[in-house]
């Protein structure tokens, strides 16, 4: 089980029962507090129970995949590139169309709803904070998440 969080439309919080990991997008950093401190770019890491691979982009932007418990969510705010290297159960992010060509089945807005939720037809709810038990939990039919 995770929870999933946002400050701001940059930021992703996942926690699990051990860990918090912050993914800044802008910035392609990663916190979780580590020894060793802060962690920029792309690779792949492990902290805690999740399992994590930075994707470098064309541009020289880093998006991430963040595997817990078998549950993907793929971390892209506004970047539109190496959507092909993403498969997730959960997308954060602003971009319709990175909602379309991965084809999650949760979308976590980090950016204008509005349109996202006009372009998708599709509805949205508002959370504080996002449980996620397992796979099985998330809903069946795509919805769209407000993480306020």
């Amino acid at each position: 089980m995770f929870e999933i969080e946002s400050k701001n439309q940059d930021e992703i919080i996942i926690s699990t029962k051990t860990t918090s990991i912050k993914f800044n997008i802008a910035d392609a950093v990663i916190d979780a507090g580590l020894a060793v401190g802060k962690i920029t770019g792309p690779g792949e890491f492990e902290i805690g129970e999740a399992a994590i691979r930075g994707i470098a982009t064309e541009s020289g932007k880093t998006i991430y995949d963040v595997e817990i418990g078998g549950v993907h969510t793929g971390i892209l705010g506004g970047i539109e590139e190496g959507l092909d290297d993403i498969v997730a159960d959960i997308l954060c992010t602003s971009s319709v169309r990175a909602v379309r060509e991965i084809e999650p089945k949760l979308v976590i807005s980090m950016g204008n709803v509005d349109a996202m939720v006009a372009d998708l037809k599709l509805s949205a709810r508002s959370e504080k904070k996002l449980k996620v038990k397992n796979l099985e939990s998330l809903p069946a039919t795509k919805e769209v998440v407000v993480l306020s």
